[in-house]
């Protein structure tokens, strides 16, 4: 049987061929080439007005020697991650989760229950410059674009299904299932990807970038010690298993360290 487009169909599908012609980036440091329709400028401005929020609702922390060492590594991070037009800011958050998180515009903060696991310098500067990384390779806008057209997709393939007199309910599910699947295999290549590039960020700042290695590894001891065994699959995650992400860093070292100079 003959299977004939619909034009809302074909509309999609020349949509997506149009958008994609002109959306192709360039990922710095690693050369990836990324599907991304939105604008930076805007993607600025979500982070800044959401760094703001955060720092009306949240309790910022008074800690001397926390506030000290952000600033103290933030700014010189800063002056080698290509963020542009950055308006840079480093807050440090009074929270026990030991996190951190970077937003578009260059807003940075840091829980202090990260600190424990940090324990120096360079340790911070590879979380930082992992954080970091994630905007200079404008994950966050990347991911917005993969959900926008992995959504015009599955609409598009159900109109299809149901023109054709088929039942579309479950074909559309499972190709919403392989979407969702697709998204979280790409915020793992993104974390990967974020652990490569922060490692090369903190080398160019004068950090030695094997310290990233050992900092994973004592976020996998903490997470041992404060897990309460319901972790998901692997394939599952967005965030890849311990072992790999220490892996893959250590097979990138060499790249760091060419520009590591003390």
């Amino acid at each position: 049987m003959t299977i004939r487009k619909t034009p809302v169909l074909i509309y999609v599908s020349t949509l997506l061929l149009s958008v994609a012609g002109v959306s192709c980036k360039t990922v710095p440091v690693t050369g990836r080439q990324q599907f991304n329709i939105l604008p930076p400028s805007q993607e600025a401005a979500l982070g800044l007005s959401e760094f703001q929020k955060m720092k009306q609702t949240l309790k910022i922390s008074n800690n001397p020697s926390y506030n000290a060492q952000l600033q103290r590594v933030g700014t010189r991070l800063s002056k080698v991650m290509p963020v542009p037009n950055a308006e840079w800011e480093f807050v440090v958050f009074e929270d026990a989760s030991p996190n951190a998180f970077a937003l578009p515009g260059g807003k940075v903060g840091v829980h202090t229950g990260l600190f424990q696991i940090t324990q120096s310098d360079a340790g911070l500067a590879a979380v930082i410059g992992h954080e970091v990384a994630h905007v200079v390779a404008r994950h966050a806008g990347e991911r917005v674009s993969q959900n926008v057209a992995a959504g015009a997709v599955v609409a598009g393939a159900g109109l299809l299904l149901g023109k054709n007199g088929g039942n579309a309910a479950l074909p559309t599910s499972a190709l919403g299932a392989g979407a969702l699947l697709a998204t979280r295999s790409w915020s793992r290549g993104q974390e990967l990807e974020a652990d490569r590039m922060g490692a090369v960020f903190m080398a160019r700042a004068g950090y030695d970038p094997r310290e990233a290695v050992e900092l994973w590894k004592r976020f996998a001891t903490w997470k041992q010690n404060n897990s309460s065994g319901g972790e998901n699959p692997a394939f599952l995650s967005t965030h890849p298993v311990d072992e790999k992400r220490i892996s893959e860093l250590q097979r990138y070292l060499p790249e760091a360290l060419a520009e590591y100079h003390p």
